[in-house]
This record gives structure tokens, C-alpha cells and sequence, in this order.
């Protein structure tokens, strides 16, 4: 497949006729047509340049797909709206539909949050087994080198063992510790849990990495389109994973 080739039911539901599954059931049902010819279940299309009809009736291309990077500030809710009020993640993005994270931050987690509009990648990245590395530099309180020595060796949370792929601590000065963590599972409040269980008190906690996609000097609250090399190298960890 190429980057803007994508199979039938998929093409459906970015062009909001129907989920992936009645997508299905249409083509199914022989109620879907490319290029005058009856769609068959998985058939690959290029939207922008196939004619695809329902019912007879040319449904239009869905737009190309968007990718950003947020830089998450603590206090904002990864999540569409709060009942509370509270300020989202989309609030520091434009306007623009479709669009969803790319795995979560907790509330007071910062830095590097991707959001697209390509569900389908957005769910291949988080997944566990795509093993997709996450590094986060967390300020903390605590005996910080016997805890890398633990850690090292693995530690047992209540949902599996963690063992990061990299871990050090640097002197913050005032008792404090510079702990950087990559981890490739992105499980819930997973560093934060690790953390808590090596004994160590989290005054901060940044994530300044996702992928191929660095934190770099993007300011606090603000948010930027990948560029053109940031966008295929993210997109292709995507189809690797397929």
C-alpha cells in the first residue's frame, strides 16, 4: 500500500459514511461500487483518485490525513471535554475534525502528546506489542542511583513486570534527582507507578519523547504540525506494525 492507498471499508469511514463495521456490512450487501465495479471486502482504493459510490452515488474523498504534536502543560485533561470545565488537549489545537490523541498523558504528566485524524494509526501506536518507545525525564525525590540499580532488574507492578529499556539518574542538586525512562509499554501512569514503587517522590514528570517525535524547544501549551520527515517516519512505524 502506498501512503494514500488505504483499504475500502477504511476509505468509507474517513469519508464519514459509516463505521468500519457497516462499511463492511455495505460492501457486504454489494451496495458499494469502485470505478463502476462492485467493492469487494479489504480491496485496496486510493480515495483521491477512485471513484467510490454507495447506492450509486459518489461519496467525496475524505481530507488528507492530519498530524500534530502538542506540547501537553500540566493541568490539562487528555480527553474531548471535561464536565468540570477544565482545559483539554483540544483546546491547544485548531479546529479540526476527526481529530483524536495518540495515547494518553494523566493530568499533571507534560510534553510530547501526538493527535491525528487517522484512528487507525492512533490505536496501532499505543498498542503494547507495536513497542513503541517512550522516554520521559522525571524530577524526583529519593535514593535515585539504588533505584536505577532496582529497576534495572525489573520491578513487578500489579499489572506485570516493568523493566525500562533505559534508565539513569543525574544529580538535580537540593536532594533532588534527574531520572530519565524509556519505556516501550505505555501502560497507565505506568512511570509514575514505577516511580512510587522504587520509593521515590515525583516532583515532575515530562515526556520528551514518543517515537521519532521529540519535545525539542516547542513551547509549553503550544502545538505544531509534524513536519514532511517527522510525519513518514511516524507513519511508517504505523505500517510496520500492521
Amino acid at each position: 500500500m502506498t501512503d494514500r492507498s488505504m483499504r475500502i471499508q477504511r476509505a468509507l469511514a474517513r469519508a464519514g459514511v459509516a463505521s468500519r463495521r457497516k462499511a463492511e456490512d455495505l460492501i457486504t450487501a454489494g451496495r458499494v461500487t469502485v470505478n463502476g465495479a462492485v467493492a469487494r471486502t479489504g480491496q485496496i482504493v486510493e480515495p483521491a483518485k477512485d471513484t467510490i459510490a454507495v447506492d450509486g452515488k459518489a461519496i467525496a474523498a475524505p481530507p488528507p490525513v492530519a498530524w500534530w504534536v502538542v506540547h501537553k502543560p500540566a493541568g490539562v485533561l487528555t480527553t474531548a471535554k471535561d464536565p468540570g470545565g477544565r482545559r483539554t488537549v483540544f483546546d491547544l489545537v485548531p479546529d479540526v475534525a476527526g481529530l483524536t490523541y495518540v495515547g494518553r498523558l494523566d493530568y499533571m504528566t507534560e510534553g510530547v502528546l501526538l493527535m491525528t485524524t487517522d484512528g487507525d494509526a492512533a490505536h496501532t501506536l499505543t498498542h503494547p506489542s507495536t513497542g513503541v518507545e517512550r522516554t520521559y525525564v522525571a524530577t524526583v525525590r529519593g535514593n535515585a542511583p539504588a533505584a536505577v540499580t532496582q529497576a534495572r532488574r525489573g520491578v513487578q507492578l500489579d499489572d506485570g513486570l516493568v523493566r525500562p529499556e533505559v534508565i539513569a539518574a543525574t544529580p538535580a542538586g537540593n536532594r533532588m534527582w534527574t531520572l530519565e525512562i524509556t519505556l516501550t509499554e505505555g501502560r497507565n501512569r505506568e512511570v509514575r507507578r514505577l516511580c512510587e514503587a522504587l520509593g521515590l517522590e515525583v516532583q515532575r514528570l515530562v515526556r520528551v519523547r514518543f517515537g521519532p517525535i521529540a519535545l525539542g524547544t516547542l513551547p509549553a501549551g503550544a502545538s505544531r504540525p509534524l513536519t514532511t520527515r517527522e510525519r513518514k517516519l511516524v507513519e511508517a512505524l504505523a505500517r510496520a506494525a500492521v
